[in-house]
């Protein structure tokens, strides 16, 4: 069996990557150039809102590269979870994109678009037939949560990828995915290990934040053997090491042994990590186990209301000292006027330069900067509401007189005017579940002409 290689340009398209690394891949002549388009990690606002995480000229950029030189050179390119979080919108916007550089570049290509939605009925009809259980830690889920939800995603496997690929598409761009399965597809279709496969592309959807220095923001080529796989970096700035290879297998991941994604999980207790020279690592032992049922998992996010801020300083060591009080103080006189005014609106300090980071669990209990920053953030149910409440806790606290103050006033420093910055729709997940289905039909692969 001979080598399969994969070119990874970036973690996620639009984080850019340097065109030396990009050519010196495309020079390696790769079977594949494949790239992960997205993450919940920017949290729930860009789903709920369908509004891409990734700046759109700058994801058209990574994309001319990609579209020129594996149209021209009939190298397949796979993207996974388009426009960020893969809803509808999200994948219409990067289908777009695709459509201008073609146009621009006089490219002309099959396309397969896999759309991973899941309608808001084959939700509800999935709660009521017991097929949809929570993740840890997060609550079970009900249908009001599933009206309240505007876009609901499933992180699909690699099956719609074979059934786009055997379309005979050049190109294909897909919906919410899970992470490796753009890279793993192909391979696995061609009769390569899925677990091999799909370990590669874990570690080839972050680019080379795997390698040391590690970035998000340059290329990689994995190259898939019959019993093993091999990394280079494809800058000289970087390598690959046993350390950091294995080192990756720990992020973002609440296992380092054991990955669940779509109908299984990948198993890395029998893995090695070997060092080969000229910066490159091969690996070994990666297995992946099916698990019956099969089980995706589901997104969403709701809107809980609109958000306004205002960011200040203090350099008072008085006021630091005493600060909980103080917040605690001025927050009490604040819900006072909530009440008589009849307004609900929360009201949120989060204190950089003592627990702004960790809140709660952040174990340095006793202040030592010399000056703290002080973000207030107000979530109203109408933008109005949250820009009232955020003016009232902002002058409540410049103007606290708090125990051992010597100034009449002034108690922040405002590094802005105007001080009150509007944050607009805020979403919190309200779907994060795994769901049971028993074929792929759900989600549906489409063709089309480009160019």
């Amino acid at each position: 069996m001979q080598d399969f290689r994969v070119l990874s340009p970036t973690g996620i398209l639009g984080y850019g990557f340097p065109a030396e690394s990009f050519m010196r891949g495309v020079a390696e002549k790769p079977d594949l150039i494949a790239v992960d388009g997205g993450s919940t990690d920017p949290g729930p606002y860009y789903l709920g809102a369908g509004k891409s995480f990734t700046d759109r000229r700058a994801v058209k950029r990574d994309l001319r590269f990609m579209l020129k030189e594996g149209v021209t050179r009939r190298i397949p390119v796979h993207i996974g979870t388009c426009g960020g979080s893969g809803a509808a919108p999200h994948l219409e916007w990067c289908r777009q994109i695709v459509h201008e550089i073609a146009a621009e570049e006089k490219l002309s290509f099959r396309m397969a678009v896999i759309r991973s939605d899941v309608p808001h009925a084959v939700a509800h009809a999935a709660l009521d037939a017991g097929k949809i259980r929570a993740l840890d830690s997060v609550p079970p889920l009900t249908h009001e949560r599933i009206d309240q939800t505007p876009y609901i995603v499933a992180q699909i496997g690699i099956e719609p990828f074979l059934e786009a690929i055997d379309t005979g598409a050049d190109v294909v761009i897909a919906g919410r995915s899970y992470d490796p399965v753009e890279f793993a597809a192909l391979p696995i279709k061609l009769g390569y290990d899925s677990g091999l496969a799909l370990h590669m592309g874990k570690i080839l959807e972050c680019a080379a934040i795997a390698a040391t220095p590690g970035s998000g923001a340059d290329c990689v080529l994995g190259t898939l053997k019959q019993d093993s796989f091999v990394l280079k970096a494809l800058n000289d700035e970087r390598r690959f090491t046993a350390e950091s290879t294995a080192a990756h297998s720990l992020y973002e991941k609440s296992d380092p042994f054991f990955l669940p994604g779509p109908g299984g999980r990948l198993n890395l207790t029998g893995c090695t990590f070997t060092e080969i020279g000229n910066g490159r690592v091969e690996v070994r032992g990666s297995r992946h186990e099916e698990s019956d049922p099969y089980f995706v998992k589901l997104e969403g996010s709701r809107r809980i209301g609109y958000r306004t801020v205002t960011i200040a300083g203090c350099r008072d060591p008085i006021m630091i000292r005493g600060i909980d009080g103080i917040l605690a103080a001025a927050q009490e006189k604040v819900n006072g006027i909530l009440k008589s005014e009849n307004l609900k609106a929360q009201v949120f300090f989060h204190v950089y330069g003592k627990d702004g980071v960790m809140g709660r669990l952040e174990p340095v209990k006793q202040t030592q900067s010399h000056e703290i920053g002080i973000l207030v953030e107000v979530l109203g149910a109408t933008q109005e509401e949250a820009d009232t409440v955020c003016s009232i806790t902002r002058s409540t606290l410049l103007h606290y007189g708090y125990p051992g103050r010597v100034s009449t006033a002034g108690n922040l420093a405002f590094p802005f005017s105007p001080s009150d910055m509007r944050g607009g729709e805020v979403f919190e997940f309200s779907i994060y579940h795994l769901m049971e289905i028993a074929d792929q039909s759900l989600f549906a692969v489409s063709v089309e002409q480009v160019g």
